[in-house]
């Protein structure tokens, strides 16, 4: 929208009676906010010219009556509403002639403003479209993205949700999906905040249990609906049947899949406020068939994660059946492995225990042999032994006498048994066994047979059902059993003596190196684990390049401190907080390598100057502190900074380099408000700050102005954002006039803040902190957004305003687009408006700062350089950056002489604007606030300026305001 300035009638028409009314109402009229405002501000008008009739509206569409004499006159057209403005004499008398020029006058006057207000709202209207077509846009990139989320389903139905809400009201919202072969439907998602029993999410219900329900009725039909329960129930006549809570308005869109119905959309108002319209219905079906599209996406992905999992399960049965068949196959050649192992074991002269346990693996190689044992009948006393047992239930199997359980069964009867529990129920039934061990699944025994007898038993058994044994298994096992007996029958007696002796030696051996290792085992341990404490108790109280103790050691030291000085308050000790300056440029100078050595070093120095007591830790990076124990003033603290200070400026000999470093320390002392020890570390380093700020090299202690500073630093970074958000920033405007005449031709924008407390703060109160927490981009941005709409009400066409763009904002390449956009939002012309940039801003990024200047000026805004002089002052600056406009800082202002006499001041103002001339720029003098300086600026050829002796900055209502005498010079 293009702003029109006021216009003033340069002859107002001779008939009016008072020219300062009629001036008055004029401007009145180009403010005028409709078209009523307009026809009670031609009434007025009228009155001013002394013309008497009455105003109306007359339709474009009705038919102009013919009044006698020309006493009815069209003044003006409303193209927004389609009517003409009409006026009609006093009691049907003619029009004066003499009127007739004064009334086209202000016809003309009244057209414009009508014309104006007519743009505007059509421009408004088309505002609200790309609004609207932007928030749908959004939505349905929404949809997409959900469609290929890796959501599960109720997240992505509640996502859905949010969404359509964004577009409408959607409190109430529910989704019915459709399966038309079963005639049946489900509510994946359902919110309604008055139905109390809404259907679950995983439930197929009948859809004639909802017979002409609305949702029926939706599927049925395939078509939108939308009304009040009433006006549904008029659509649909006898196929209409109220279900759940009866809601103020309904809106329902079906969703559609090669033509036929497959589900539905629905939202719905309980609130007799909130209506759905035509266009709701158009959106919500236009977005209706993107979630379809969406949730067809999401079930083809469900489908074809179930595809994968069935033939995940498929080949997984293959890999079972054929690793069957491997498995059988070497099972085979295990058992000829076995069979000629043990022929090779029974020519062997290994011990029977050897013997058992090789047997035992022999036999696990072909059958499930996890509980295994080998009984032997001993003829002289009569009893069963074990020799062999290895079981997961009974670990222990002692000899017993000969009785009737299973293996005395198989010795009785010399054959072997393969038993289920039915089977050893049968036999205890019948009086076979009498007693069995612990209960297990398959139990197989085979006799092991020499001389004619049975003379031991082979057994297995199985504790699970995943293992059994079979009658393959058993003749097998059987097989095994005829030279395991053979072998048993030729070592047995040639062993059994030695093995008697061998054995008993062999565990008095075992039990004393046993003894022996668990003594020396448990000796090392112990010194290990000291040594391990040790170490890291060392380490961790400990710098690991310096050797230093840490901060949590100083800590530890800080806190016993204050406990002493708690019990004896005459006990005071001091921190010093030391940073090394610039230790940053000398690691990337000569590496981080030489940086470690250098802070070694340092370490050493400080240690140096200290006393034994004392304690001296490396905090980080290059950050050290020292605890100083027995200060009885801040004198001694002092002195002891200095000599740590002076020993620190001494080169230090890193390699073949010399290096040289100074450090800021600060300084806090004891006192009886400390509850912490890190609130010492604190108040150290703020007044390690403290000393940075004031030159570095040097010593700085902490007093009270710094707690106090702190605690206001604090403050101020609070209440900047909270100003933020309550929009406390406003800008106030200085004008910028011609020296001549001091009539004004524009106004630079400065940053005020309304603070609820401290009053109306200047940029200097605020401004580096607000840099320092990263708040003054946000500020501009304020200040720019509230320029660009007081512009126009307040320079109209032909002036400019200013505006200060700080070096940080060049660091985002979008600068100038943002700005032209934002320009473009408020219908700014480019032409009023003027961007200022210091010199400074110049040095970070030129190539893309130069860039973003030529880009604005083609835009017509215009580029000023702020504070010309004060900065590196380049020549080349002037040259390679579109300016138009040179800003001379105030400093060279105060310089100028009072009287006629010439000056260094004034001489160097002269070049300035000689130099500006000769390139064709504009000057601009700031800060003057006397006459004299006026006079002395217009000697030397500068035509514009400001200062306090013109206006002092103020907000725009100001300057808007009937009675500010700027506005008529």
């Amino acid at each position: 929208m293009s702003a029109t300035p006021t216009i003033r009638p340069s002859q107002p028409p001779p008939v009016a009676r008072d020219l300062a009314a009629l001036y008055g109402a004029v401007e009145q009229l180009f403010e005028a906010a409709d078209a009523a405002s307009v026809m009670e501000i031609c009434e007025q008008i009228l009155g001013n010219l002394d013309i008497h009739g009455r105003l109306r509206w007359r339709r474009m569409d009705e038919q102009a009556g013919h009044p006698p004499g020309g006493s009815q006159l069209s003044l003006a057209e409303d193209p927004q509403g389609s009517r003409m403005l009409m006026l009609e004499a006093t009691a049907g008398l003619p029009l004066p002639d003499s009127a007739r020029g004064p009334l086209s006058w202000l016809g003309r006057l009244a057209g414009t403003r009508l014309r104006q207000l007519a743009e505007t709202s059509r421009l408004y209207e088309a505002i609200s479209h790309l609004a609207l077509a932007e928030r749908l846009q959004r939505a349905l990139y929404a949809i997409a993205e959900q469609a290929g989320a890796g959501h599960d389903t109720p997240e992505m139905m509640h996502s859905l949700h949010s969404i359509v809400s964004s577009l409408m009201y959607a409190e109430n919202f529910y989704i019915v999906l459709y399966d038309t072969a079963t005639d049946t439907i489900r509510f994946p998602y359902y919110v309604d905040i008055a139905d109390t029993d809404p259907p679950p999410p995983d439930q197929d219900l009948p859809l004639r249990e909802m017979l002409h329900s609305l949702t029926w009725n939706l599927l049925k039909e395939g078509r939108p609906l939308m009304g009040s329960i009433d006006e549904l129930r008029q659509q649909l006549g006898d196929h209409f049947m109220l279900v759940g809570p009866s809601c103020e308005h309904w809106l329902g869109v079906p969703l559609l899949r090669g033509g036929g119905v497959v589900g539905g959309i629905v939202v719905q108002s309980y609130r007799a406020d909130t209506h759905y319209s035509q266009q709701d219905l158009e959106l919500l079906n236009y977005v209706a068939q993107h979630v379809q599209t969406a949730l067809e996406r999401r079930e083809a992905h469900i489908e074809l994660g179930r595809r994968v999992t069935d033939r995940t399960a498929a080949l997984r049965e293959a890999n079972r059946v054929l690793r069957q068949q491997v498995l059988q196959r070497q099972r085979g050649e295990r058992l000829q492995a076995a069979l000629f192992r043990i022929a090779e074991l029974a020519n062997t002269s290994e011990s029977l225990e050897k013997f058992y346990a090789t047997m035992h693996q022999v036999i696990s190689g072909l059958l499930y042999a996890r509980n295994f044992y080998i009984a032997l009948l001993d003829e002289e006393s009569g009893q069963l032994t074990f020799p062999y047992s290895v079981d997961d239930v009974d670990s222990v199997r002692p000899p017993r006498a000969h009785g009737r359980g299973a293996t005395e069964y198989v010795l009785r009867h010399a054959r072997p048994l393969l038993a289920h529990p039915q089977d050893i129920a049968r036999l205890v039934a019948a009086g076979e066994i009498s007693h069995f061990g612990s209960p297990s699944v398959c139990w197989l025994g085979v006799p092991l047979v020499w001389g004619g007898k049975a003379m031991g038993v082979l057994a297995l058994q199985s504790y699970s059902p995943e293992h059994t044994y079979s009658e393959r298994d058993q003749e097998l096992l059987t097989f095994v059993s005829y030279h395991i007996a053979n072998a048993l029958q030729r070592k047995q007696a040639a062993s059994s003596l030695r093995q008697a002796y061998a054995g008993l030696e062999r565990r008095v051996t075992e039990r004393t190196r046993a003894l022996a290792l668990a003594n020396r085992d448990l000796r090392e341990q112990i010194a290990e684990r000291e040594r391990v404490e040790r170490r890291l108790k060392y380490e961790t109280l400990h710098d690991s390049l310096t050797g230093l103790p840490n901060r949590t050691l100083l800590l530890q030291r800080l806190e016993h401190a204050m406990q002493r000085g708690a019990a004896n308050p005459g006990e005071q000790f001091a921190v010093l907080f030391i940073d090394l300056d610039r230790f940053k440029v000398i690691n990337d100078s000569v590496g981080h390598l030489v940086g470690d050595d250098l802070l070694f070093q340092v370490g050493g120095r400080i240690r140096a100057c200290l006393k034994t007591r004392d304690v001296v830790a490396r905090l980080g990076g290059d950050e050290f502190a020292v605890l100083l124990e027995g200060i009885s003033d801040t004198g001694k603290a002092r002195l002891i900074a200095e000599r740590i200070i002076n020993e620190l400026q001494t080169p230090f000999r890193l390699g073949t380099k010399e290096i040289f470093t100074s450090a800021s320390i600060g300084i806090a002392l004891s006192g009886v408000h400390y509850r912490q020890p890190e609130e010492l570390l604190r108040d150290a380093d703020a007044a390690m700050y403290n000393a940075k700020d004031g030159g570095r090299h040097r010593a700085a202690l902490f007093d009270d102005r710094l707690r106090r500073e702190a605690l206001s630093l604090l403050d101020m970074e609070s209440d900047l954002r909270h100003a933020l958000s309550r929009n406390e920033f406003e800008p106030f405007y200085q004008p910028i006039v011609e020296l001549d005449d001091r009539r004004v031709v524009g106004y630079e924008a400065l940053l005020r803040w309304h603070h609820p407390e401290r009053g109306l703060l200047a940029p200097n109160d605020f401004l580096l902190i607000a840099e320092e927490c990263g708040c003054a981009e946000a500020i501009d941005w304020q200040i720019f957004e509230q320029v660009c709409t007081q512009a126009v009400r307040l320079i109209g066409t032909e002036g400019f305003i200013s505006i200060n763009v700080s070096g940080r904002h060049f660091r985002s390449a979008d600068l100038d687009h943002r700005l032209l956009a934002l320009f473009e939002q408020y219908a700014v012309p480019p032409q009023c408006i003027r961007i200022e940039v210091t010199e400074h801003a110049l040095l970070e990024n030129p190539t893309q700062v130069k860039q973003m200047l030529k880009n604005l000026r083609s835009h017509g805004i215009g580029i000023a350089l702020d504070d010309f002089g004060t900065g590196y002052s380049s020549l080349s600056y002037l040259h390679q950056y579109p300016f138009e406009t040179l800003k001379i800082d105030r400093s060279f202002i105060t310089e100028l002489p009072q009287g006629d006499e010439e000056t260094q001041g004034l001489a160097l103002v002269r070049a300035i604007q000689v130099l500006a001339d000769s390139l064709q720029m504009r000057v601009i003098a700031e800060g003057i606030e006397e006459e004299s300086q006026r006079q002395a600026l217009l000697r030397v050829g500068c035509r514009y300026g400001q200062g306090f002796l013109f206006a002092a900055p103020q907000p725009a209502r100001t300057w808007l305001g009937k009675d500010n005498p700027l506005l008529r010079t």
